[in-house]
């Protein structure tokens, strides 16, 4: 049997897709979203669950005896106990890299967002702010040009990399905080310690996992070294920052402006810090939601699902 946990997220709209590529493989069940206490009796005869974000810890692998595989739905698995899974001989696959130009793509819309304020004039035409005047040009805020400007990304993954090319198409500097060496950096690149990513950029957009170590990492004394009126960018996971810092540069005009897909709280409450305040942009983590781009997670599901049936399975993190 095969058992989808939350499927909603994935399968707005293409649910049928979901349901052609695991029928081959045993009876499927596809639930849009399960809680913790529905996990056991739901996946009870499952020999393949797949997952996005219901956690899938220790108790629940040994409570599931049937249990030989974990699809999670997404890049990042920190909700899989990889070590209970390794024990147990569980296969778990990610899908590594299917969002890859998307969430590249959406630090940019955030960052001319910004810069360019298309949204916001977009408003003023509709509400008659254009109307009337005496020259032909209307602005009431400051508009700024990337050409030349520095931006510093935090990881060069495979986002990191994808941000970089981009930045360098529209003429911008590109320092990076990464293991790898200069050498192996494209030519436009260069790197940097995080404190000079932080203190020399004039934007800064985060592009690495969030682990242990670097959970609220962007907290208020990196905060601090950035350049008066800055932008910060994060496409990657909200627990990097420390929300309240963010909001206290925001809100203290130091930082121009924050552009987020992530918050440390999916969905917020009403009272987080950084909601409400106007120079900071939010969307409801839906960068690595294009058409294109879950196109790719769902292909990449079924070769997972494919692969672990023939006994060969690919994108086993549960492997390394």
């Amino acid at each position: 049997m095969i058992v989808v946990l939350d499927a909603y997220t994935l399968c707005l709209e293409r649910r049928d897709l979901l349901e052609q590529i695991l029928c081959p493989y045993g009876q499927v069940k596809i639930y849009d979203r399960t809680q913790p206490d529905q996990i056991l009796e739901r996946a009870a005869d499952a020999e393949y669950v797949f997952t996005n974000k219901v956690v899938i810890d220790a108790s629940t692998m040994a409570a599931l005896p049937r249990l030989r595989f974990v699809g999670v739905l997404a890049t990042g698995y920190n909700i899989i106990d990889i070590e209970a899974a390794r024990a147990r001989g569980i296969v778990v696959a990610n899908v590594p890299a299917y969002s890859t130009e998307s969430v590249a793509q959406m630090v940019f819309a955030h960052l001319l967002n910004i810069t360019q304020r298309v949204g916001h004039y977009a408003d003023e035409v509709r509400r008659g702010a254009w109307n009337g005047q005496p020259d032909f040009s209307y602005r009431n805020t400051r508009l700024i040009e990337l050409w030349g400007k520095t931006i510093g990304l935090v990881g060069f993954g495979n986002t990191g990399q994808a941000t970089a090319r981009i930045a360098l198409g529209f003429g911008m500097k590109v320092n990076v905080f990464t293991s790898k060496a200069q050498e192996q950096l494209p030519q436009g690149v260069t790197k940097a310690t995080l404190e000079e990513v932080f203190s020399g950029s004039d934007v800064v957009s985060l592009h690495c996992p969030l682990t242990r170590e670097n959970t609220r990492m962007v907290n208020r004394a990196l905060l601090a070294t950035m350049k008066p009126g800055a932008i910060f960018i994060n496409t990657a996971r909200g627990g990097l920052v420390d929300d309240e810092a963010l909001a206290e540069a925001l809100r203290s005009g130091r930082l121009l402006a924050a552009g987020l897909d992530v918050l440390t709280a999916e969905p917020p409450a009403a009272a987080h810090p950084l909601v409400g305040l106007e120079n900071c942009f939010i969307t409801p983590h839906i960068a690595w939601a294009t058409e294109e781009a879950i196109a790719r997670l769902v292909a990449i599901t079924a070769d997972n699902l494919q692969s672990a049936a023939a006994g060969c399975p690919l994108h086993n993190v549960a492997a390394q």
